[in-house]
C-alpha cells in the first residue's frame, strides 16, 4: 500500500526534526529526486538532499525549526516553516513537494536568514 503525500510529508518532518536526514532518505525519497532552491540551482538525487541540508544545518541545527502550516494537495505539498537558532533565525521558509508512489520525488527550497554566525 502506497502511503498518502500527506504521511510522507509528516514522516519527513518527523526525521528532519529528529535529525535523522539518513533515515528520512532512505524512507521518503527517491533516488532520483529534483531539488531547485535559490542559489543552489537545480540538481538530483540524495546526494543533492545530503548537500542542501548541510547548508541548511550551518545555519541551524535539527530541532531548530518550527512547522508553521502544511498544505496538501493531491501529490503535491506546501510547508511553511521558521527557524531560530542563537543570533540567526529564517522568519519565513517555503519548501513544496510532489510526492510520487510513496516517496519525494520532487523538492523546491526557499528560506532567508537574517543575522550572524557566532
Amino acid at each position: 500500500m502506497t502511503r498518502s503525500t500527506r504521511e510522507v510529508l509528516e514522516s519527513h518532518l518527523a526525521h528532519r526534526q529528529e535529525g535523522t536526514l539518513e533515515g528520512d532518505l532512505a524512507e521518503n525519497y527517491h533516488d532520483d529526486v529534483l531539488l531547485l532552491s535559490w542559489g543552489e540551482g537545480a540538481d538530483r538525487g540524495l546526494d543533492a538532499v545530503r548537500h542542501r541540508a548541510k547548508v541548511l544545518s550551518s545555519y541551524l541545527g535539527h530541532g531548530a525549526f518550527r512547522y508553521e502550516e502544511l498544505l496538501v494537495e493531491g501529490e503535491v505539498g506546501m510547508l511553511r516553516w521558521t527557524g531560530e537558532q542563537d543570533e540567526l533565525r529564517v522568519r519565513t521558509g517555503v519548501d513544496s513537494f510532489v510526492v510520487r508512489d510513496g516517496r519525494i520525488a520532487a523538492q523546491t527550497i526557499f528560506y532567508v536568514v537574517d543575522g550572524e554566525a557566532s
